[in-house]
């Protein structure tokens, strides 16, 4: 069976800089019918748990460190036995959260995951967090873009560890060039494409979005 795309959406937190705020997270589902990833495990491991019904969880892969996308990530890998994958560059922000439970390993540019027969492969993209990344499978014609790439521009970079112009350069270095169908599945919100979103690189960079 190939491998298919579940989605959930979880309800929490975001705390940074001294401020909180409600937020609803995406969280990505990847697999068949006998093993799956998680990708960014949000809010609410009892909700992952129940929409990975009894498969096998290889992975829970983090695209960046901030709390509203990792704060589940320690009790789903303990329920489950599954690694927790992070680029290192961010563990800073992921000892925010955890700081007495590292992640079980790192998240390197151009590494590939394989599950149900499904390469995905990491694509580093900083700016949002020094630690983003991306995750790109080719097979399922989708880019897991967390909070790099969003319907209408790049994720916010106002807040500590986030730099706008790098994360420019990640979107355009790393992700525009991917093919226009590829559809964006984000840490939030609503899907988009490359090929929607690429036409407005110098329209985000005017606005300093």
């Amino acid at each position: 069976m190939a491998a298919r795309i579940d989605h959930l959406v979880t309800s929490g937190t975001f705390s940074l800089d001294g401020g909180t705020w409600d937020v609803d997270n995406n969280v990505w589902i990847v697999g068949d019918d006998t093993e799956a990833v998680v990708i960014d495990a949000a809010h609410d491991a009892d909700a992952i748990l129940a929409a990975l019904g009894g498969r096998a969880l290889r992975a829970v892969i983090c695209t960046h460190a901030h709390d509203d996308h990792i704060d589940a990530a320690p009790a789903l890998a303990a329920a489950t036995g599954a690694p927790v994958l992070l680029h290192p560059d961010d563990l800073p922000l992921w000892k925010l959260t955890h700081p007495n439970r590292l992640p079980d390993g790192e998240l390197a540019d151009n590494a590939v995951f394989t599950v149900a027969g499904t390469s995905l492969t990491v694509l580093h993209t900083p700016g949002h967090a020094p630690g983003a990344v991306c995750l790109y499978a080719p097979d399922l014609a989708t880019v897991f873009t967390g909070d790099t790439l969003f319907q209408g521009g790049p994720g916010a970079t106002g807040r500590s560890f986030s730099h706008f112009p790098t994360i420019i350069d990640s979107i355009r270095d790393r992700l525009l060039g991917l093919p226009p169908e590829t559809v964006v599945r984000t840490g939030h919100g609503d899907p988009t494409t490359i090929g929607v979103e690429a036409p407005h690189l110098e329209e985000w960079i005017q606005r300093g979005h």
